[in-house]
Formats: C-alpha cells, sequence, structure tokens
C-alpha cells in the first residue's frame, strides 16, 4: 500500500481545487474509525472520506455510500455540534508527512466565529482523527482515544494540547539538500538496502516510490548502501530530487497498476510508476478516483473478514464437535452392526448351561450356528452365573440392536449438519456486503448456533435483502450465483423458472447457481461457463476436477424442515470442471 506523503500531496491538491470554501451540510460516522462530511461548493456535492483504520486510514473524496447506524456514535455527533454548517477554509499537509490539517471556520455557542482543525493522522494502527480548538491548540476530542496506558509517548486525550507525531529524525524531503543525503549515507548501516535507507531516512516516502527512485537512477533497490558508488550517489541524489520537483509543482499523474493477467488491482501512486513490466497503468487527473477505486472493494473485504471472526471461530468449533460426534457414531454404528455375534453368545451359554461353572472366564463351545459346528471361545464374566451370563449377552443384543436403529436415524442428521456449517463457512468466504453478512448471522441466530436478541432481528427487518452475483454468459445468458443461504433459496424457490438449470458441487459445500434458460437449449460454452462459477463459490475453490451436478430446477426440492439453503434434487447429470480465477474474471459481471 502506497498511501505515502506524496500520494497526501496530491490528495490534498486535488480538495484545495475542488472543497476549498464549501460548506459542511452533514457528518456521518458509519464505522467505529470512519467519518464522512459532504459539503457543497458551487453547486456540487462532495463526500469526503476519512479513516482511521489500522489497515486502510486514508482522506479522499468518495462516490461511494455506506449505511449509517440508526444511532450516531458519540464522536459523530460531537462533529456535527461543532462543524456542521462551517466552512472549509484551509487543507493543508504538515511538511510532506501523512498527517493532514483541515481549517474549519464556523460559529460556536456563544454565536462567535471559531476555528476548529480536524486532523487525519495516517499511521497504520495508529492512525488517528482529531478535532481541536485552532486558537488554543487544545483537543477537544479524537475517533480514538490515546491515553498513557496505550502509549507514553503521546496522549491523545480531550484537553490535552494537541502534539504533531514525531518525525524520528527523519529529513524533511522536500527541503532537503545534497548534504543531507551524504550526511544520512554515512550515518546509516552500511548493510541496509537502499530502498530503505530512503523510506527510513526520508519523510513521506514509501518503499514503492523508493523502489521507483532506485529504478530511475539504475540502482539495484536492494543494494547496500556501503556498495554505493560515488556515481550511484549522483544518481540517486539526481532522481530523489527530481521527484520532489515534481511535488512541489504539482506535478502529478495519478495512476492505478493492474495485473495484465487477471486485472487485479497491484497498487497505486501519485506518480508514474515504471519498475513494473507485464503490468497495467490506468490514468486518472482525479487521485481520489484512484484511491476509490483502490480502496473501496479491499476496505470492505477487510472489514468483512474482522466482523466474521468470530462467527467464523463459533461455527468452526461447532463443526469440529459435529464432526467428532459423527466419527463416533459411525464407530458406535459398526459395534452394533455386530451384534448377532452376542446373540450367539447368548444361544451357546443357554445351550451348554449345564457344562458351564461360575467363575470362568470363557469356555470353548461348539458354534451350531456353523456348518462345520467349528468350536467358539465364548467370554464370560466369572462373577456371575452361566444364566446371567446368557442373559447379559441378550440384554447387550437387544441394545445394540436398539442402538443401530437410531444410530440410523442420528447418522443423516449430523451430516446434514456438518455440510451444513461447512456451507456457512464458505458462505461467510463468499461474502462481498456487510448486509450478507449479517443476514449470516441473523441465519444463525434463528437456527441457534450462536446467541442473539431480539433487538438484533428487529435490527435487521426493514433491511433490504442482499443481491446474489448476476453474471452474462459469452453466449448472452444470465447465470446468477448465491453467496449465502438466503440467496441460495431465493434463487431456487423463487427467480428460477421450472426449466431454468440449476447448478450445484456434488456432495460439496458451494452455492446455488441458476442459469435462465428462457425456454432454450442452454449452450455448452454457458454451461461450462456456470459449472465454473459453482466450482469456484464452494469449498472446492482451490481443487482440480471438481464435480458439479446440473438438472433442471423443476427436479430440485426443499425437504419440508430442512434447513436454509438444504434441498435435494434428482435426474441430475454431472460436469467436471476447474475453477481458474482469470476465467472466472472474463465472465461479464453486471451486478459491481
Amino acid at each position: 500500500m502506497a498511501f505515502d506523503g506524496i500520494v497526501v500531496n496530491a490528495v490534498i491538491d486535488e480538495l484545495k481545487k475542488k472543497i476549498l470554501n464549501s460548506k459542511i451540510d452533514k457528518i456521518y460516522q458509519p464505522e467505529k474509525d470512519e467519518i464522512i462530511i459532504q459539503v457543497r461548493n458551487l453547486g456540487k456535492n462532495y463526500k469526503l472520506l476519512a479513516s482511521a483504520s489500522s489497515t486502510n486510514p486514508r482522506l479522499y473524496l468518495t462516490e461511494y455510500s455506506k449505511s449509517n447506524p440508526s444511532n450516531p456514535p458519540m464522536f459523530c455527533m460531537l462533529l456535527r455540534k461543532h462543524l456542521l454548517g462551517g466552512v472549509i477554509v484551509d487543507i493543508k499537509q504538515c511538511g510532506l508527512d501523512r498527517t493532514i490539517i483541515i481549517d474549519i471556520q464556523a460559529y460556536d455557542e456563544m454565536g462567535e466565529i471559531t476555528i476548529k482543525q480536524l486532523i487525519v493522522e495516517i499511521m497504520g494502527k495508529h492512525s488517528n482523527i482529531i478535532l481541536i480548538d485552532k486558537t488554543s491548540e487544545t483537543i477537544i476530542d479524537s475517533i480514538k482515544r490515546v491515553p498513557l496506558d496505550v502509549s507514553r509517548i503521546r496522549q491523545v486525550l480531550p484537553g490535552l494540547k494537541y502534539e504533531y507525531p514525531p518525525m524520528k529524525d527523519k529529513c524533511d524531503t522536500l527541503r532537503f539538500d545534497k548534504s543531507q543525503l551524504l550526511d544520512k549515507l554515512q550515518k546509516a548501516d552500511k548493510n541496509l538496502a537502499v530502498y530503505k535507507f530512503l523510506y527510513t531516512n526520508f519523510i513521506g516516502l514509501s518503499p514503492l516510490i523508493s523502489r521507483e527512485i532506485c529504478f530511475l537512477a539504475n540502482i539495484d533497490f536492494d543494494k547496500y548502501v556501503a556498495s554505493l558508488s560515488e556515481q550511484d550517489i549522483e544518481n540517486l541524489y539526481t532522481n530523489l530530487k527530481m521527484i520532489v520537483d515534481k511535488v512541489k509543482k504539482n506535478n502529478f499523474t495519478p495512476n492505478i497498476i493492474k495485473n495484465s493477467v487477471n486485472y487485479e488491482v497491484f497498487d497505486f501512486h501519485a506518480l508514474e510508476i515504471n519498475q513494473y513490466t507485464n503490468m497495467i497503468k490506468d490514468f486518472n487527473p482525479s487521485m481520489s478516483k484512484i484511491l476509490d477505486e483502490y480502496y473501496h472493494e479491499k476496505d470492505l473485504l477487510d472489514r468483512i473478514s474482522q466482523k466474521s471472526i468470530s462467527i467464523k471461530k463459533s461455527i468452526q468449533t461447532k463443526l469440529e464437535r459435529s464432526l467428532n460426534k459423527l466419527s463416533r457414531q459411525k464407530e458406535e454404528l459398526l459395534e452394533a452392526k455386530g451384534r448377532e455375534i452376542f446373540k450367539i453368545y447368548g444361544d451357546l451359554i443357554s445351550a451348554n448351561i449345564h457344562r458351564i461353572k461360575k467363575g470362568l472366564d470363557n469356555i470353548e463351545l461348539e458354534n451350531f450356528y456353523s456348518e462345520n459346528l467349528e468350536k467358539l471361545i465364548v467370554p464370560l464374566d466369572p462373577k456371575l452365573s452361566a444364566s446371567e451370563n446368557a442373559q447379559k449377552n441378550y440384554k447387550k443384543y437387544a441394545k445394540l440392536k436398539n442402538a443401530c436403529k437410531l444410530l440410523e436415524e442420528q447418522i443423516p442428521q449430523t451430516e446434514e449438519e456438518v455440510l451444513y456449517l461447512e456451507n456457512i463457512l464458505v458462505s461467510i468466504e463468499n461474502c462481498t456486503e456487510l448486509q450478507e453478512l449479517e443476514e449470516i448471522k441473523e441465519e444463525l441466530i434463528n437456527e441457534g448456533y450462536i446467541k442473539g436478541t431480539s433487538k438484533n432481528r428487529k435490527k435487521n427487518i426493514n433491511k433490504t435483502a442482499s443481491k446474489p452475483h448476476h453474471y452474462v454468459s459469452t453466449d448472452g445468458y444470465h447465470i446468477y450465483v448465491g453467496k449465502n443461504n438466503k440467496q441460495n433459496d431465493f434463487l431456487t424457490l423463487k427467480l428460477s423458472a421450472k426449466d431454468d438449470i440449476w447448478l450445484h458441487t456434488k456432495n460439496i459445500p458451494g452455492s446455488h447457481v441458476i442459469i435462465k434458460t428462457e425456454n432454450k437449449i442452454v449452450p455448452d460454452r454457458t454451461l461450462y461457463e456456470a459449472s465454473c462459477l459453482a466450482a469456484f463459490n464452494s469449498k472446492a475453490r482451490q481443487s482440480q476436477n471438481v464435480p458439479i451436478d446440473y438438472t433442471e430446477k423443476k427436479y430440485v426440492k426443499k425437504p419440508k424442515g430442512s434447513k436454509p439453503g438444504m434441498v435435494i434434487y434428482e435426474n441430475n447429470n454431472t460436469i467436471y470442471v476447474t475453477p481458474k480465477r482469470e476465467e472466472i474474471e472474463k465472465i461479464k459481471r453486471v451486478d459491481d
């Protein structure tokens, strides 16, 4: 991730052009560490996103919207109190550091004009959003409070004076000269790689841009500082200065870097990056649009992953218990199916009761159930009489007979539960929206797998149901892929017509897939593409030759009382496919 000081500088340059002197209309806090400020300037509305996420801290103008909590958090209410109706009068950066200061002029409770500063610190897990009074430099509050027991170096609490994050003896990159570079090189660890030397000694440089400087200087970025020649140092200085001059002149070329094979987003920067070969670079004059493209899905998936941790852990524990239970049941069933031996023991003891004396551990008797009257060693309890030993074996036989009947009913139920829990884990992995995760959570509460309150249930009543993936095959057929059990049931039981094609991985947890036939014969290529989607959205995503069952929807039934997403089917055929991401990404997706 290259959200370095240069990217921050490019974002500020764009913000000054678009939202300087704009009025703040609305403030939201959709996440515990993220705010969205809606502003209006020259007849246009903009949404400024500021995030103190430990994994994806950032600031830029966004075009996406998020659902907001029904009750605004305290920090959101505080910002509304101090900033609503205010005007953004200045936006600046602390040197080339990743600290952004936004000056907002607004009226206080007494009706007097004051200036508050909203400071966004982009510092990895230490990122923060802080509101201070500009005149007194006093902290009003922050989205993350940092008390003494969290940091002894720098506290962030209401009432304290705001202090800028420490610079760790780094050079001011915008004002450095050659003598500073030489001095830093002389003091540096001689076994330090050149690119690491750059970003650890100059403010605002990331590993990405440090490697780019080395690339432009024709220096191997892993080369040790000690092995730099005079010419290398001169080239390093020239290209570092060239980068700094571009920043000073706001000569930015925002671009996003993608893999040329599968178009997966790889990185981004405010300056053109030339070090990568076989990569695609998409340019956009707006740094915010580049960042919006890069972070929207990435942050969403990260938050889904974080919020699903506790659910996955709980389901994984229950799955392990169910698997252990299934293993025990199968062992007990195997024993129960061998129950006939105890009946034979009982019969042989009864037939030879006069020969068996109390106190014997076993006795060898002729087995009249054997064609050749073979001898059979019959175990005995020495504490019991012959009659009591016979009765003991008959009781064991009867008990195992009843157990066999019970286990033959219980094992399919346990197998269904295992399949259901494995399917839940696959559904969590397939989630692309927080709403889908909420639906899974609600389902698990309803099924009794996790604890929940009526308050949780009421919260989801009025929410719009999430939507399955929607693709269009190469032949123009619409394909739908469920991402959780709610979507699976909707696709199979409501959306699909009786002649549509229904697909699912054979005996493997995964998504329901529907091909809308529109009363036409489905070509083999569309069937193959839908099968690939079924395999990719299943537990067998990383496997080869995955079996996919397919049949007409009219042959798919949902048994009464079965769990969400569980169905039975018949009259099916099977196709074997190997899911590959690059092939999946070639199928046109229309639900983005």
